[in-house]
This record gives C-alpha cells, structure tokens and sequence, in this order.
C-alpha cells in the first residue's frame, strides 16, 4: 500500500493501512512554507520536516520515548513552536547531507511499521493560478480561490526512485485525504509521480474529507474535488466519502459512502477508515 499526500491527512492514511496492509510506503509534500517547517526551510535553507515528522509519528511504535517525543512542541524561548521531530530530522539531515538517510534513521528509532519518501529531492515551490492572478507558495495558495493548473518550481523536480517504484509495484494506492491543492495535488502532480500513477495496475483509490473549511477549495463538493484531480491528470478507480458527502452531480469513479469521521468531524478516524479500505482491497485488487 502507497500513500500520497501530506500533513494530517496522510498521517490518518497511514494510521488506517496499518490495520491491514503487510507493505506500507507513504509519500509526502515538501512544499510546506509556513510554521516550523517554512522557518527551518527559509533560515537554514534545509527541507521542510514538518509532514514528514507527522508521518513518522503516525507509523511509530508506542513503546518508544522517542516515538511519543516527536510531536511535542517547545513552548518557549528561541526553540519556540518547532516540535522535537522537525528539529531531529533537520539535525539528522544536515550532519549526513542526506535527508532520505535521516528519515530512515529517525524510523528505524522509533520503530517505524513502513518507509517514508519526500515527494521530491529537493524542497519545491509550488505555483497556481487563481481568481487573484499567479500565486507562488503553499501558505499563500491555501489561503486564496479559484484555484487551478498547479505546478512547481522547479517544473519538473528529481524524485526518489525507490518512491516511483513503490507506486508502480504497488497494489493499492491512497490519495488524500487533505487540503486538495496544497497536501493532495502538491504531491500526486509530480511529473514522475504522475506518470507511475498512470502506469501502475494499483486501485486508486481517493479519500475525500470529512469536513472543507480550506480557502483554496471553499464551496468545493465531491464532484468538484474528483474534477480537479482529472484536470491535473490523476484518473481513480474509487473514492472514499462520509455519508452525505455525493451530489446530484456524477462522480468519475465508483463511491463507496461510509462513516469514516473522528469524534471531532473534521478528521478520519483511522480505525474506521481502515476496515473500509481493507474492503475495497479485498473487493478490488486485494492485499
């Protein structure tokens, strides 16, 4: 099982593979800009962590101090507001000059139950138009409307092969849930990510949100959200979507409707996301 995408969204896909799949690869944006992750990325000139962090945390042990410690924030002085995970992969990346060897490290400590990749190997900017004009940056897209054509600098960024690869050899492949353009897109629209989409025999499946309060995709229903990932390229096999979520307007794939919400309305609980797509697996492709 793959999955695509970033921040808290890509952590509950992950949460919910580890129920059912035996191989898990996740696959993550580093177009962040803003918080910890974008204060790293413009001081030290190093990756953004912070999606990267989240999903280390999501496939760790909890039996590790380590493993509980990720998330965990300085509330205070200079260290303030960035979490020991950010802090440990940016450290573990610069001594080794290789980030990919630091998320290796940092999963192998806190006994991570699949792989990590960056999306790409080199931090992107991402780029959109919109109602207001060309937009450059995650922050200042996901605050904006109407938007469309997403793409990066640099276009056409080097990848890591073992990400590609895993895509194609994959049997099931999960993109999203999470902000559309800035999390989901920011990472599935990749040249070379996108071309293993197209190549690989995997069942793509998309998990909608529970609840869309983004600016970026204000006003957005289902129908709208499949659209945009047919615009950018991204065909599915089948989506994901919370009881209520489907419209008078069709859908391009299959949608299996299920209560997948946590207690708070917003987010997946993996649980419950996890029994629904080891469904699909075993009605689909299977693991």
């Amino acid at each position: 099982m793959v999955a695509l995408g970033g921040g808290h969204g890509l952590a509950a896909s992950l949460r919910a593979a580890r129920s059912y799949a035996g191989d898990i690869t996740g696959i993550v944006s580093i177009g962040d800009d803003g918080g910890s992750s974008g204060r790293l990325r413009s001081e030290i000139g190093v990756a953004p962590p912070g999606d990267l962090r989240r999903c280390l945390s999501a496939l760790a042990t909890d039996d590790s101090l380590l493993a509980r410690s990720l998330e965990h924030r300085f509330e205070h002085g200079t260290l303030r507001g960035h979490p020991v995970g950010n802090l440990l992969l940016t450290g573990l990346a610069m001594a080794s000059g290789d980030l990919q060897s630091a998320i290796d490290e940092v999963g192998r400590l806190v006994g991570a139950a699949g792989r990590i990749f960056p999306a790409t190997l080199v931090p992107v900017t991402l780029i959109a138009d919109s109602d207001h004009g060309t937009l450059a940056g995650q922050v200042t897209i996901e605050r904006a409307t109407g938007i469309r054509n997403l793409r990066f600098d640099p276009a056409d960024p080097p990848v890591p092969g073992e990400a590609v690869e895993a895509v194609r050899a994959a049997d099931q492949v999960l993109i999203g849930p999470g902000s559309l353009f800035t999390s989901v897109l920011a990472t599935a629209v990749v040249p070379a990510i996108r071309d293993a989409l197209h190549q690989t025999n995997a069942q793509r499946i998309f998990i909608a949100n529970v609840a869309n309060d983004k600016a970026e995709a204000r006003g957005f229903g289902l129908a709208e959200h499949v659209e945009a990932l047919v615009d950018h390229g991204i065909k599915v096999d089948a989506v994901i979507a919370q009881p209520g979520s489907s419209t008078r307007r069709s859908v391009d794939a299959p949608v299996t409707e299920v209560d997948v919400a946590g207690a708070d309305g917003w987010s997946h609980e993996p649980t419950k996301l996890g029994v629904a797509l080891a469904e699909l697996a075993v009605g689909g492709t299977g693991l």
